[in-house]
Parts: C-alpha cells; structure tokens; sequence
C-alpha cells in the first residue's frame, strides 16, 4: 500500500501594514532595551510600541487625507486657518474653488514661469533650483515648487525644521497620488493673490471684474507677479517693481512656447 502524503501547507500570508509597524517597534525596543546593556521594563516597552502604532496610524491618515484631496476640493487650508485667526479681514476671506478648466490656462502658464518652470518634469523637488539656492555667495534664495507649495499651504504652519520635514514627506504624497493638473489646479486655487483674497476666481473677480477663465495673458502676469509677497505687493495698484515683473513674466511665458507648454498637464 501506498502511504499517503499530506499536501504542503500553504505559506503564511504576509503580515499587514499594522502588525509590521507592531513587529519592527519591537525590534526597535530590543535594541534600546540592550543599547548600554541595562534591561528596561514593560512600561517602557509599552511606551515604545504606543509611539510606533502612533506613528504608524498618522502616516495611514495623511495618506487618506491626500488621496481623498485628489477628487475633494479643500474645503479650507491651514493657512486660511491661520489668516482668520491672526489677521483682521474686514470683508472675511474670500475663496471660491473653480475646476481648472475654469481658470485661464494663461494663468497656470503664468504661474509656471514665474514659480517653478520645470513643474512638468520634476518629481517634487528641483534640484536645479535646490543647487542656485545654495550658491557660492551664500545668499538665501526660494527654491519651493508649486508641489511644496501646496503642500505647505494646505497642512502646514509658518517656519520651522520641523514643518520642513513634513513639508518633504507631504510633497512626495502629493506627487506620487495626484497627477500634475491635479496640482497645480489645487495651488490655483488655494494660493493668496493680495490680503485675505485666495485663488484664482476670487482674484479675478476682485481686481479685473472677470471670471478666472477670461483673464488675459497680461492680466495673469500680474498675478502671478505678486506670488512671492501677496500682502506687499498689489495687484490693484501695482508698484514699478511689480510691473516690471509682470513683463518679465510674460517673457517667460513666450519664451516658454506660450500655452502649448502645459500639453499633458492642462
């Protein structure tokens, strides 16, 4: 007779996100238990697996928070937040979300030759620019692309290493969940254009008495010149030195191939 052989067990399915974070907080514990070789006891070992489940379930909710942001629009911004509480806006802050195809594309252009020109082809972080911010002279210099940018708008708070490190990680959620339309349609209308007025419909009707969709190639440059400082510069008065960078960034644009530049992104 024949004995019968038992077929293979199946291979244990692999553990989960939760139980890997639980298992790697463990590891962690045994070397910080055994580090100067003093044994710890459970409380701090409960300490160590609460600090891990804790990280472990912020990262799962900034995850869904981003995906969900891909097809909600922002309902506000932690900057917005921030501005109603610091700052005394008479009128209250004026926001009205747009869908892109209801913003100029000579708007997003002139954003993109003002912000961040190689927004089409980076990944988050300009390294081109990264290098000129960290020129032999010393200087500090803007390096943010409209990526950072909306990361810091939408979560974040004002200055901080801290903020610096979320603000990375934050990039690299938006950039690898959200297409690039996707970004630069949130930054358009989340970004501050003059004191308490944030995106591009509400700008554009404050100052040109227009939809966002009709603006201008010369009216978009404006705009997009008063980005860096929105509270210094103003878009309703412009100043020589706004002026003159409105021009230039409508030299940008042109130089850039005008609209035809955001094929594929717009």
């Amino acid at each position: 007779m024949h004995e019968r052989t038992e077929p293979p067990a199946a291979p244990d399915a692999p553990p989960s996100p939760w139980r890997r974070a639980v298992l790697g907080s463990r590891r962690l514990w045994r070397w910080w238990a055994l580090r100067d070789g003093r044994p710890r006891g459970p409380r701090a070992r409960l300490v160590v697996d609460w600090v891990a489940r804790i990280l472990l379930g912020l990262v799962v909710l900034s995850v869904l928070v981003v995906a969900v942001l891909r097809v909600v629009p922002p309902p506000t911004t932690a900057f917005m937040v921030r501005e109603g509480f610091v700052r005394d806006h008479p009128e209250g802050l004026r926001y009205e979300w747009v869908s892109a195809g209801a913003i100029s594309g000579e708007l997003a252009l002139a954003v993109i030759a003002s912000e961040d020109q190689r927004f089409p082809v980076h990944h988050g972080f300009d390294l081109v620019e990264i290098q000129k911010a960290l020129d032999e002279s010393g200087r500090r210099r803007g390096a943010s692309t409209l990526s950072q940018q909306v990361a810091k708008n939408l979560f974040l708070w004002p200055g901080g290493w801290v903020r610096k490190g979320l603000e990375a990680y934050l990039t690299v959620l938006i950039e690898t969940l959200w297409p690039k339309r996707r970004i630069l349609e949130v930054y358009l209308n989340v970004a501050e254009f003059g004191p308490g007025v944030f995106g591009a419909e509400a700008a554009s009707r404050a100052y040109f008495g227009k939809g966002a969709s009709h603006l201008s190639r010369s009216e978009a440059a404006r705009l997009a010149a008063v980005l860096p400082s929105p509270r210094r510069m103003s878009v309703a008065r412009p100043s020589d030195y706004v002026r003159e960078r409105q021009r230039e960034i409508e030299e940008g644009m042109a130089q850039l191939g005008g609209t035809s530049y955001l094929e594929g992104i717009w």
